[in-house]
């Protein structure tokens, strides 16, 4: 490898800001975060270089920030949330259920400003269907969108502009996304892999109706942060004394959403949003993989959350002083904003625990210093040069909010320092039992398998679906080729017992005749074509559920992804036509994202990029993650099954 993932590469570095008053400031127009000099006697002459830039780059850009008067509220928490995650959507029932998912998000988070509902990838390239269609086949999800707006989220779309290899139709990209958009009443777009959205997209969201978002990701282009009001600011180092987000201090309604996806500690994210007056990207479940946020983290971000509803204004205010009041000595930094001529300062303390002054301002005759985070009235001692030193206890990596109020005013609600246990929630992918089908013999249309050990060599693509659950970039920075998209193996030692396999996939016939004994319709019809098709062909159209249903009323069940593994090594088993994926018995959840493992290839194969799932004839080693979905769309027609059955040994 040519860089170290474990560190930010050169890109993502901070742009140290030239002091002389004569230096090229147009360095910085793409900067990710000017980095703050680690000498305070400089930090006056920096903040005079940033307000140059600023100034200049405005005019030469001829810069009016007209957009941003067509954007009403705040947006400076956001969740990425799987569609089909389990806290969004109940798949034993087949429904959606925003109220609990918004009630958690409350408990945990302090709620969410924002949603980003996505849908596709990292399933797309199943089948011939493209990005749009995992969002018009979702009858209800209008429904959704109104009912997480009706609780004050707004809700956003995922646009892959990658997505070129699946079904096309008629018009472009632009077109599609404006028409959804419009349909599902959604309230922006985030663009995936896309720092901006310019153009073709703009004005066709444009003539849907004023005011609807676009969020790049990463570094949104200085031209861009006119028409792109938010920013998905992913893998943003920061310098070690706090540095200034460019596309923030550029126009102060822009707000970028900290993320670094893979983290198991979040801290930076949130001191650097918190004193740069942004938000951040809550991403739990990452593509399938469980990366959940700490106690601590998720503590500091409510106290984040109170201010924000509290104190959106002063968070936006022209009038910004970055690394404002420092006292002179330690770790605690803070940011001065002034709203109808009154201060608030954003603190965060980046080093250990603080008891002392977190800011030196000056004298206020009878007003008084507290804490909005906390409640905490703030010691206040008088220097010999007329200011006051304003503090007191300040736990390591805790944040404050400081601001004035009269002498008589009542006392801020107390609230308890925002604290808590920083290590990683770890949580298992739990498997689903696999059902015991006995038989004395070997059923018709059946070959049997010696039980025993079996040495297995796994191969995989590593994609950020891990494969059985694991977090597959753990503290990484960001994951790049060859560490992203390249071949992994496995080799892992089975014992199986004795089993019996169905040597060609179930076909359309076979479940047409279950379908007329057994008098089984799915909870959700959407997709189900199984037992229309060609009677002799692989039956398909059905999702684990259908499957499962059919083989326990054969008395059978399906076999794991070990067996079908050993069977196929072994030569056993036939795949029917067209070549179609086999389900296995392998149903895993963390709690979050289910998925199953399959098996054998298709004969589909999606072809222009990387972030497909995988496609094409498979050798037996092969395995492929396949996170499910609700309301049908598991189904596929590249998807099938065979049965198995639990045998004596000496059957």
């Amino acid at each position: 490898m040519t860089f170290n993932p474990y560190v930010p590469r050169p890109i993502d570095r901070p742009a140290a800001v030239p002091l002389d008053p004569g230096a090229d400031l147009t360095v910085l127009d793409e900067a990710k975060i000017f980095a703050a000099p680690g000498d305070p006697a400089d930090w006056p002459a920096w903040r005079e270089r940033l307000a140059q830039w600023r100034t200049d780059a405005r005019r030469r850009l001829r810069y009016t920030g007209a957009h941003y008067d067509e954007i009403t509220g705040d947006c400076f928490s956001v969740c990425l949330a799987w569609l089909w995650d389990e806290t969004l959507y109940d798949h034993e029932a087949g429904r959606f259920t925003v109220e609990a998912f918004l009630d958690a998000a409350q408990r945990d988070f302090g709620g969410f400003d924002g949603v980003v509902l996505w849908h596709a990838y990292p399933v797309i390239g199943l089948d011939e269907r493209n990005q749009f269609d995992y969002y018009r086949d979702v009858p209800e999800l209008p429904a959704v969108v109104r009912a997480l707006q009706d609780r004050g989220v707004r809700v956003f779309l995922d646009y892959n502009p990658w997505d070129t290899g699946t079904r096309r139709e008629p018009g472009s990209d632009a077109d599609q996304v404006a028409a959804l958009v419009a349909r599902l009443g959604a309230d922006g777009v985030f663009l995936d892999t896309l720092k901006e959205g310019a153009g073709e997209l703009r004005k066709a969201l444009d003539a849907v109706r004023p005011g609807l978002v676009l969020e790049g990701e990463s570094r949104v282009p200085l031209a861009r942060i006119e028409d792109h009001a938010m920013s998905w600011a992913q893998w943003f180092a920061d310098s070690d004394v706090p540095g200034v987000l460019r596309a923030k201090w550029f126009e102060r309604r822009h707000v970028l959403h900290h993320t670094r996806r893979w983290h198991r500690d979040h801290l930076d994210e949130l001191h650097s949003a918190w004193l740069n007056g942004c938000g951040v990207l809550v991403w739990e479940s990452v593509f399938g993989v469980w990366v959940g946020w700490n106690e601590r983290d998720r503590a500091v971000l409510r106290a984040m959350r109170a201010v924000q509803a509290s104190h959106a204004a002063w968070l936006r205010a022209e009038d910004w002083v970055p690394l404002a009041d420092h006292p002179g000595e330690g770790w605690v930094y803070a940011s001065r904003w002034t709203h109808d001529d009154t201060p608030l300062w954003t603190v965060a303390n980046r080093g250990d625990d603080h008891d002392g002054p977190w800011l030196t301002t000056g004298a206020r005759p009878g007003r008084r210093f507290v804490d909005l985070v906390t409640g905490a009235e703030l010691t206040v001692t008088e220097r010999p040069d007329g200011r006051v030193a304003v503090g007191g206890p300040l736990p390591a990596g805790a944040i404050a909010a400081v601001t004035v109020v009269a002498e008589d005013a009542p006392a801020v609600p107390a609230r308890e320092t925002p604290t808590g246990d920083p290590t990683f929630p770890a949580r298992a992918a739990v498997r689903t039992r696999t059902p015991w089908a006995p038989r004395a013999d070997v059923p018709l249309g059946m070959v049997a398998v010696d039980g025993g050990r079996h040495e297995l060599t796994v191969v995989h693509r590593v994609r950020e679906t891990g494969l059985y659950g694991e977090t597959p970039y753990v503290d990484e920075w960001k994951p790049l080729p060859p560490r992203l998209h390249h071949d992994a193996t496995l080799r892992r030692t089975v014992r199986l017992g004795r089993f019996a396999i169905d040597t060609h996939e179930i076909t359309h016939a076979q479940y047409a005749r279950f379908l007329a004994d057994s008098g089984y319709r799915p909870a959700r019809p959407e997709r189900f074509t199984a037992g229309t098709g060609t009677p002799d062909a692989p039956v398909c159209g059905v999702d684990l559920a259908d499957a499962r249903a059919y083989a326990a009323w054969a008395g059978l069940r399906l076999p794991t992804e070990d067996e079908w593994q050993v069977a196929a090594e072994a030569g056993l088993l036939r795949r029917g036509e067209p070549l179609v994926w086999n389900l296995t018995e392998s149903e895993h959840s963390d709690g979050r994202t289910r998925f199953v493992i399959l098996k054998g290839g298709a004969a589909h194969r999606s072809e222009g990029s990387d972030w497909y799932l995988d496609g094409g004839p498979q050798p037996p080693q092969a395995s492929v993650k396949l996170l499910l979905l609700g309301a049908g769309l598991t189904r596929s027609t590249s998807v099938s099954f065979r049965c198995a059955a639990d045998l004596e040994e000496g059957a």
